[in-house]
C-alpha cells in the first residue's frame, strides 16, 4: 500500500503556497505524525526554508562533483534514468526533525521538462521506459517516505502548467489549493478545474496501456481536497469592498471549475470546501525566517513578545485547525484525537 500524497498547487505565484508547506510540515510533526515534505519545484524554496545557506551548499555542491550528478536531491535521484545507466537512485533524505525529512528540491530540476514531456505521449504506445519515467518522481517519494516511516507525504509544486507538476499531480491523492482574494486567483480556479480533469483522464488511459512490468504506478487519484485563503487580512491599499467581492465569489468558483458542482451560493464562512483562512501575520513572518524556524515555534528569546507572542500562538491554533480538517478531508486515519487541544497562552 502506498502513502497518502497530499500536493498544494495553484498555477498562480505569490499565494503563499510554500510557506503553507513548511509550516504544516512543522504541525503535522508537533502533532505527532510523521511527515516526508517533497521540494518538487524547480525554484527550491521549499528545501530553502528548512535549510540554512550552509547546508544548502553543501548539499548542491557535494551533488555536483567529478563532473556527475550524485543523488542529494530529487534531481541527482533521477540522473541514472535520464543517462540511461539505471533505474531511480536513493536521495539522501535531509532529517529536518526527529518526525520531519525533506526531498530536497533542485534549480536543475528544470532540466527534467524535456525528458517529461518526451515521455508523455511515448506512454500512449505501452513504452516502459516512459511509465519508469514518468513514474519516477511517484516512485522516489514513495520508497523513501517508506524508509523514513511517514505518515504521509507533503509536495510543494511550481506554479504553472508544465510536464513536472503533472506528474507530480498524477502522484497526488489529494490536492489542496492555496488562495488569494483577488482576480487572479479566481481565473486560477477556471484553469485548474479542468486541468486536473484532462490529466486525471489522461493518465488512466495511460494506465490502461501499460505494458506488463513489474512496477508499481501512481493512480492519479487527485482529489480536490479543498482550499485555503491566505492572506486574508484587507490591506490599507485595497478596498473593503474589492476584497469582500473576490473572497465571496470563491465558494461558487471553486465549485463550478474544480467540482463541477452546483453553485449553491454559500458564504465562504459556511463553505464546508473551504480548509481555513489564514491572516497574513505580516510582522511575524520576518521573525519566523530570521529564527529559521515557523512562527508558531517563536519564544520570546527569537523577539516574539507581546502582541508578536500572542500572534505566535494564534498562528499555532490556525494551523493546528488546518491540519485537523486535512487530517479529517482525507482520512488519513481514525487517529484525529492524536492532534492536541489548542495552545494555550502562557
Amino acid at each position: 500500500m502506498s502513502l497518502p500524497v497530499i500536493a498544494f498547487f495553484n498555477n498562480k505565484d505569490g499565494v503563499g503556497k510554500t510557506s503553507l508547506v513548511y509550516h504544516l510540515a512543522w504541525m503535522f510533526t508537533d502533532l505527532g505524525w510523521r511527515v516526508l515534505a517533497a521540494d518538487l519545484d524547480p525554484q527550491a524554496n521549499l528545501t530553502a526554508a528548512f535549510l540554512d545557506e550552509d547546508r544548502l551548499e553543501n548539499l548542491w555542491d557535494d551533488e555536483w562533483a567529478g563532473g556527475s550528478y550524485h543523488s542529494n536531491s530529487i534531481y541527482g535521484a533521477i540522473q541514472p534514468l535520464v543517462r540511461g545507466t539505471g533505474d531511480v537512485a536513493r536521495p539522501g533524505l535531509q532529517v529536518v526533525d526527529d518526525g520531519l525529512a525533506l526531498l530536497a528540491g533542485d534549480l536543475a530540476l528544470s532540466a527534467f521538462e524535456d525528458e517529461l514531456s518526451t515521455q508523455w505521449p511515448l506512454s500512449l504506445g505501452g513504452n516502459e521506459r516512459a511509465f519508469r519515467v514518468l513514474s519516477a518522481l511517484w516512485r522516489i517519494m514513495q520508497r523513501e517516505g517508506e524508509g523514513f516511516m511517514a505518515d504521509f507525504i507533503l509536495v510543494d509544486l511550481g506554479p504553472n502548467l508544465g510536464a513536472i507538476n503533472r506528474v507530480g499531480l498524477i502522484s497526488a491523492d489529494y490536492v489542496v489549493i492555496p488562495l488569494s482574494p483577488d482576480l487572479y486567483s479566481l481565473q486560477g480556479l477556471r484553469n485548474l478545474g479542468p486541468t486536473f480533469r484532462k490529466w486525471r483522464e489522461e493518465w488512466k488511459d495511460r494506465l490502461d496501456r501499460k505494458p506488463q512490468m513489474d512496477l508499481e504506478l501512481p493512480k492519479g487519484v487527485m482529489q480536490p481536497l479543498g482550499y485555503v485563503v491566505l492572506q486574508h487580512g484587507v490591506r490599507l491599499d485595497r478596498p473593503v469592498k474589492a476584497y469582500d467581492k473576490w473572497i465571496n465569489r470563491i465558494p461558487g468558483e471553486y465549485r463550478t471549475s474544480v467540482l463541477q458542482e452546483k453553485d449553491e451560493h454559500v458564504s465562504i464562512g459556511q463553505d464546508p470546501y473551504k480548509l481555513a483562512l489564514l491572516k497574513h501575520y505580516r510582522s511575524l513572518m520576518p521573525m519566523a525566517q530570521e529564527a529559521r524556524k515557523p512562527m508558531f515555534h517563536l519564544k520570546p528569546a527569537d523577539g516574539a513578545i507581546g502582541a508578536h507572542l500572542q500572534s505566535a500562538h494564534d498562528a499555532y491554533n490556525d494551523f493546528r485547525a488546518l491540519a485537523a480538517a486535512i487530517v479529517e478531508k482525507a482520512s488519513l486515519g481514525s487517529s484525529i484525537d492524536r492532534l492536541q487541544p489548542e495552545l494555550p497562552l502562557r
